[in-house]
């Protein structure tokens, strides 16, 4: 039974990767995931707002009295007394991981606007990481803001990254733009080496109490996953770039149907944070009864085996299911 895939070139054991979470914070957590089967681990985000900061305080130390006299240059701190910033401790955090696994390690960037948070892909390549997940994380909330700028900006972000360094990069994209196929597209042409599908914007909510708006975080559960499946599902055929499922990836049906439907990986999160670390062992063995059940050898035998280049009905992922649906749909169905 062969479960290797191919992620962003990069040649993996399986098809399950610990997404962007606080696990990765954690080097002997990290090392429990490789135990249990993780083929790779995406490391939590590094932000813009992250090294913005950084950038303010140098900014602060270097600026500290040197409007004094020659001799305010002693003013300056030695590098290690500004060295334990977030931005720096995150590259540091990438050259510990790397040494403490085999497995591939993808860093990720966290970012909107155009300008020098950019320049830390570079200085995450140097640190040791082999990919890199660059995940844009924009609400389009201004209404002179159009569509096309919205796109441009993702673009233009991607390919300041892609300038500055030589290992693969992957987007992490939200599903919200009015032609996304399109879209998608650009990002290939961009330069992406693969798209990750979906990023999940977190929805705040109202304290009736406090009257005030208070930030939640829910993880996903295993029916968030119907979106991705359906666009993977018909994106499979038109692009050559590595596709990774990401949101509601809980079970060894979800990850087989993510990659039937075309996904190179699925990437997962909720499901370890909920029941820990061996929650992947028992993912990779209830796949391989799977795939031993429905004569599969390998996973690359399944990939795309669903997408809408191979079922019988491609327009079931689109709006003729949704009519069909809605059509078969009785009020008595309620009971």
């Amino acid at each position: 039974m062969n479960l290797e895939t191919n992620y962003l070139g990069l040649k993996l054991k399986n098809p399950m990767v610990p997404s962007a979470s606080p696990m990765s914070s954690d080097i002997a957590k990290v090392k429990r995931l490789e135990d249990a089967g993780a083929a790779a681990i995406v490391m939590y985000s590094l932000f813009e707002e992250q090294i913005s900061k950084e950038s303010q305080a140098l900014d602060h130390f270097t600026n500290i009295g040197s409007e004094s006299y020659a001799e305010a240059l002693s003013y300056f701190p030695e590098p290690e007394q500004y060295h334990n910033l977030e931005a720096e401790d995150y590259l540091e955090h990438i050259h510990k991981l790397k040494e403490a696994v085999d497995i591939p390690v993808i860093a990720s960037l966290n970012g909107v606007s155009e300008g020098g948070w950019t320049s830390y892909a570079k200085k995450m390549q140097e640190a040791g990481a082999d990919a890199l997940e660059l995940n844009i994380y924009y609400i389009a909330a201004d209404p002179e803001m159009t569509s096309d700028k919205v796109e441009e900006m993702y673009i233009n972000d991607l390919m300041a990254v892609k300038k500055s360094v030589s290992i693969p990069v992957s987007i992490k994209l939200g599903p919200y733009f009015s032609a996304f196929a399109n879209m998608a597209k650009k990002l290939e042409k961009a330069g992406a080496d693969g798209l990750v599908l979906f990023n999940r914007f977190y929805q705040p909510d109202i304290d009736l109490e406090t009257k005030e708006v208070s930030p939640s975080l829910e993880l996903s559960n295993s029916f968030e996953k119907r979106l991705p499946l359906r666009w993977i599902a018909m994106l499979r055929p038109h692009l050559k770039c590595s596709l990774a499922a990401t949101t509601g990836i809980h079970s060894a049906e979800d990850v087989i149907k993510m990659i039937l439907v075309g996904a190179d990986v699925t990437q997962m999160a909720s499901t370890l944070l909920r029941e820990g670390c061996d929650k992947l062992f028992t993912i990779t063995e209830e796949m391989k009864i799977w795939m031993e059940q429905n004569e599969y050898e390998s996973v690359e035998e399944m990939k795309g085996a669903m997408s809408s280049a191979s079922v019988a009905d491609p327009t079931s992922f689109e709006r003729a299911n949704y009519i069909r649906i809605l059509q078969s749909f009785r009020l008595d169905n309620l009971g």
